[in-house]
């Protein structure tokens, strides 16, 4: 039985991690994709907006 208690730790962080990676997997795109892309564009435009006028 010690076997079993050793086992089972990684097989269920394995099953869970798997779970992870289906669930981020699938809400990749989708109806909001269009609206998290201009967000993020919007965020790294500014960041870079905000590098070049401290950099000159």
């Amino acid at each position: 039985m010690d076997y079993l208690a050793a086992l089972t730790p990684p097989l269920v962080m394995a099953v869970a991690f798997t779970a992870l990676i289906v669930v981020m997997i699938k809400s990749q795109g989708g109806a909001n994709k269009a609206k998290e892309d201009g967000v993020v564009d919007a965020a790294l435009s500014r960041a870079e907006a905000g590098r070049s006028e401290s950099g000159s």
